[in-house]
């Protein structure tokens, strides 16, 4: 209550005799929280609340700023106070890609998140973001089996197991770390991008460093929350290569090259993540992650079933699944 209680000072001095009724406006995985305001006048923002010491401000106001500049739709900063943690915002609307496609159109959605992510992409330049590197990777996937196996699954793995994962665990490295690097958002997906005009508004991007460049395309189109049949996400990713390449982005000039590190790098997000929603869900209280995992488990499996170096992951996933193992075509 405290914490509210600055928050509204901070905006009645924004605001001097307005009556500012907040109605939260979304949630995430983190600690920041986010508020609805409408005004006396007309219109509506949003207040960022994030709580000083948990939370950085001056991330998403850096890469608010580099987003913008890369003639993308992104919050404008209206007011900040960072040592406060709270920022005032434009506000992108109410309704997330995730909510949009319930009846929307799909691809027209879609290509306008390509369209976008060429152009975060087309900006990209040394020394403004932080490195997505080898710790960064390594640690990521290290949530794995810290937290998916043996706080989700009570499984912890044998010495055998382990070896299997510290080897792939370097396969899946050597292969992220080789791709070109660019701006990456970090969660480029369904409920981070807003149908709004222009399309798509984009949030949640105080994350975002230099790596990989397949990585936010596996984001949007191996989305934890949504998934789609294999030949629109095929569909998609050459939309998606071709437009790259016309750009002039650093992608391979071989679709079936970029599409392997395409598959790849999602390899190395779906582990990510598996050990983000458990540790979610075990250590912070929000277990509705459980629901998604059963969607980025199949992701998993399936496109290390595809490649001869990755099947002995996707057998240590059959053997706490109990699932055989299905093939399908390898690269």
């Amino acid at each position: 209550m405290e914490r509210l209680a600055q928050l509204e000072h901070w905006l009645q001095s924004l605001f001097p005799g307005e009556s500012i009724a907040l109605a939260p406006a979304s949630s995430d995985a983190s600690f920041r929280c986010y508020f609805r305001i409408r005004l006396v006048g007309g219109g509506s923002r949003i207040v960022m609340d994030a709580p000083p010491g948990r939370e950085d401000c001056g991330a998403f106001l850096r890469v608010a700023r580099l987003f913008a500049a890369a003639g993308v739709h992104v919050p404008e900063i209206l007011a900040e106070d960072t040592t406060q943690g709270f920022l005032l915002l434009s506000d992108l609307g109410a309704t997330t890609y995730l909510q949009a496609l319930a009846d929307g159109d799909a691809d027209a959605l879609y290509r306008d998140a390509i369209m976008a992510l060429v152009q975060i992409q087309r900006a990209s330049r040394a020394g403004v973001l932080p490195e997505y590197d080898e710790a960064l990777l390594q640690r990521e996937m290290r949530l794995f089996p810290e937290w998916y196996l043996i706080k989700q699954r009570q499984a912890v793995p044998t010495p055998a197991q382990q070896e299997t994962l510290d080897r792939l665990f370097a396969l899946l490295l050597r292969n992220n770390l080789s791709q070109p690097r660019v701006f990456v958002h970090r969660d480029y997906h369904s409920r981070n991008l807003m149908a709004s005009d222009p399309n798509p508004g984009i949030l949640d991007f105080q994350d975002a460093v230099i790596g990989p460049v397949t990585y936010d395309l596996v984001s949007l189109l191996k989305d934890a929350y949504i998934d789609w049949e294999e030949a629109q996400v095929l569909d998609w990713a050459i939309r998606y290569w071709e437009q790259a390449k016309a750009a002039a982005l650093p992608v391979s000039w071989d679709f079936a090259e970029f599409y392997r590190d395409f598959e790849w790098m999602g390899v190395q997000r779906h582990l990510k993540v598996l050990g983000i929603f458990a540790r979610l869900a075990h250590r912070d209280g929000k277990t509705s992650y459980l629901n998604d995992m059963p969607r980025v488990w199949t992701y998993l499996h399936k496109t290390c079933a595809r490649y001869t170096e990755l099947r002995p992951l996707a057998r240590l996933l059959e053997q706490l699944e109990n699932q055989p193992l299905r093939t399908g075509y390898t690269f």
